[in-house]
């Protein structure tokens, strides 16, 4: 664990324990060896911060490329070893440093649902297969946590939970029988839904039918103008 990450640990726990009254939930969950991957949901830019702080190990993340190009994140997420990663472009290096990341004993982060997605329940959406394909590759096991709050949103003063999931060992992500695109989708939606099942575990006020269609509307422009700047 490098300085910096450990102190962002440090100080970034504290604050964030008072300003978005994090709790941890399940804490024994979490896996004593590493590595592994760390699956989790994704509505806010602060989802990494519970997952730094409340995870032993230095977690290695993804990020998308445009993070790097600013003059304050990008120094801030190079200092914390994340690495960057042309979203929804079939990003070779990117996935050839994730599984070189893994094989020399470190875990990494990623949101299976791909970009952030503020207020939609995570079951109104689906996973990308590439964590799937990742885990494979690189046999290694699963942890699925759920940043979870009322409003599927991390907000100021309102509680917050950072739940852990049951580890997935390796040999239960087999799936014999299946190969290729099949078996990587197969993983993505096994862990998917253990994050959806953590989620639902507290009452909340439904969104309505148009809220939901707007949210839906809002994030699929949003994936559209990213595969637009990259043609």
């Amino acid at each position: 664990m490098n300085k910096f990450y450990k102190f962002i640990k440090i100080t970034f726990g504290w604050a964030f324990k008072v300003l978005y009254r994090f709790k941890v939930v399940n804490k024994e969950n979490e896996p004593t060896i590493t590595p592994y991957i760390v699956c989790a949901n994704h509505t806010h830019v602060f989802d990494v911060v519970p997952t730094v702080v409340y995870l032993k190990p230095q977690i290695r993340f993804m990020a998308k490329k445009e993070v790097f190009k600013t003059p304050i994140l990008g120094p801030f997420a190079r200092a914390m070893g994340a690495f960057p990663v042309d979203r929804g472009a079939g990003d070779v290096a990117a996935i050839k440093r994730t599984l070189e990341t893994l094989k020399n004993g470190e875990c990494v982060c990623i949101f299976p649902q791909g970009t952030r997605s503020p207020y939609l329940d995570p079951t109104e959406l689906s996973a990308k297969e590439g964590v799937g394909m990742i885990a494979a590759r690189a046999g290694v096991g699963i942890l699925p946590v759920c940043i979870r709050t009322k409003r599927n949103k991390v907000s100021l003063f309102r509680k917050t939970e950072f739940v852990i999931g049951e580890f997935i060992p390796p040999e239960k992500l087999q799936f014999e029988g299946l190969a290729g695109k099949d078996k990587y989708k197969a993983i993505a939606d096994l862990v998917y839904e253990k994050i959806c099942e953590m989620n639902n575990q507290i009452e909340r006020k439904p969104l309505s039918a148009k809220k939901i269609a707007k949210l839906k509307a809002r994030l699929a422009e949003k994936e559209n103008k990213q595969r637009n700047r990259r043609k």
